[in-house]
């Protein structure tokens, strides 16, 4: 288990890249598994989750080939339809989240596929609800393996999914990509309705436009689907990752800092920089970067008629929930208080015991809700020992040990390698003090 040992009360300066979207790209990759073509995609960030879900492709029999760093080609022409079934492939499935994503390819080409309880962080319940009745309403049949753990999943007698009219029970962002991957080359047409519109949702789209998918109503939440035969190869290219843009102007916030965030694709972040502001956190847009200066001090908004700011996640276009770790993180030393309402996951908040140990005052409501009342940068948080227990729980840890007095220690800082490629090294070369071991 790998460990960061931070040398906090340094402040940063300079330019910064942010990597490409994680989410995005689990989804992009495993969209390759619906043409025999080869696919290009460019901007992959190189990041544990994304490895592992590569790998999976390769034992599935997809060609990959890294054209360079951060360009893949992958060609899913000759696929071993026999490891579809396999209880190694399965296993592999269970301890990457991101393989969910491969399921709604699998099923509408291949016919078949094994959707094992997803792996990943430990943040509260995943549903696979959305994910099921979505393909059962293209007409798949599925049956619980509890020796596997996953379900089974087979597409009708003749091998091609039906097109429907579907109502998803939740918005939500997996189960839309999912379930769209699977309409493309269904029979027929499909209306998916509640869906997710998030920008991921809309690059996969685009995406399987380019390879001759059709698509109606692509950023809303209604998309009309009339499915194809065969799709084509394509390259595409993936945003860079609004939750690195995000975690980066916290660390600038919370270490009083001044950074630049380089081509953060602003028209696709939606509240986060208003969200930021709500914080009292200036930010200044120059181009498709974003400046964030130096301030003395961070106050919080409150609401028109005076009562406590709330900072909630909520569905596209509404607050990524992947950010409320950040946003409550940087809190602690604004002016002011805030009620932080995580209402997608129950189990995201308990880290806060970790920077309550630090000097930070946060009250714990219950498992979704915490009130942050701010230091204003009058009392440092305290460095200490810490274990990230899941990515952006992870990224709120290493930020307020880079603003602590004196030297912090994370373990299981592989969470956080999942989501973000050679943070520490990035970090030190705008003055941080983050060492690897």
């Amino acid at each position: 288990m790998s460990s960061f040992v931070v040398e906090g009360g340094h402040k940063l300066s300079g330019e910064i890249q942010p990597q490409g979207a994680k989410n995005e790209a689990l989804q992009i990759i495993s969209a390759v598994l619906l043409s025999d073509e080869e696919i290009v995609v460019h901007n992959i960030p190189e990041i544990l989750d994304v490895k592992n879900l590569i790998h999976l492709l390769e034992g599935l029999g997809v060609k990959v080939r890294r054209i360079e760093k951060g360009s893949w080609s992958f060609q899913a022409d000759v696929i071993n339809e026999n490891y579809i079934d396999s209880d190694e492939f399965v296993a592999k499935c269970a301890s990457l989240r991101g393989s969910v994503m491969t399921v709604g390819p699998l099923l509408t080409r291949f016919g078949k596929a094994w959707f094992p309880k997803p792996g990943g962080d430990k943040i509260g319940r995943r549903r696979v609800d959305t994910h099921i009745i979505g393909f059962e309403n293209l007409g798949a049949s599925y049956e619980y393996d509890a020796q596997r753990k996953a379900f089974h999943l087979l597409a009708p007698e003749g091998g091609r999914l039906k097109g429907s009219y579907m109502l998803l029970d939740e918005a939500s962002v997996t189960g839309t990509a999912n379930v769209l991957m699977a309409a493309v080359l269904a029979e027929g047409e499909t209306t998916i309705f509640n869906a997710a519109c998030e920008p991921y949702v809309q690059q996969l789209s685009k995406l399987l436009v380019a390879m001759g998918a059709k698509i109606e109503g692509i950023g809303s939440n209604l998309l009309k689907v009339m499915g194809v035969e065969r799709l084509h190869g394509a390259s595409h290219t993936i945003l860079p990752d609004m939750l690195e843009v995000g975690s980066f102007i916290g660390m600038a916030a919370l270490t009083q800092s001044d950074i630049t965030i380089k081509n953060v694709s602003y028209q696709n972040l939606g509240v986060i920089p208003e969200c930021f502001r709500k914080l009292g956190v200036k930010l200044e847009v120059v181009g498709d970067d974003i400046h964030v200066p130096y301030q003395d001090s961070y106050v919080i908004d409150s609401f028109l008629d005076g009562s406590i700011m709330t900072i909630a996640d909520a569905t596209w276009p509404g607050l990524t929930p992947d950010l409320l770790s950040v946003m409550l993180v940087v809190a602690t030393q604004c002016k002011g208080s805030v009620l932080i309402h995580q209402k997608m996951f129950e189990s995201r908040l308990f880290f806060v015991d970790k920077l309550i140990d630090m000097g930070a005052q946060i009250i714990l409501c219950d498992p979704h809700r915490a009130v942050v009342i701010g230091h204003d940068h009058r009392f440092s948080l305290k460095a200490g020992k810490m274990l990230s227990p899941d990515i952006r729980a992870g990224i709120a840890l290493l930020i307020a040990a880079m603003s602590a007095k004196g030297t912090s220690v994370i373990d299981n800082i592989d969470q956080i390698d999942r989501g973000y490629e050679d943070l520490d090294v990035r970090l030190n070369a705008l003055g941080a003090n983050i060492r690897r071991i």
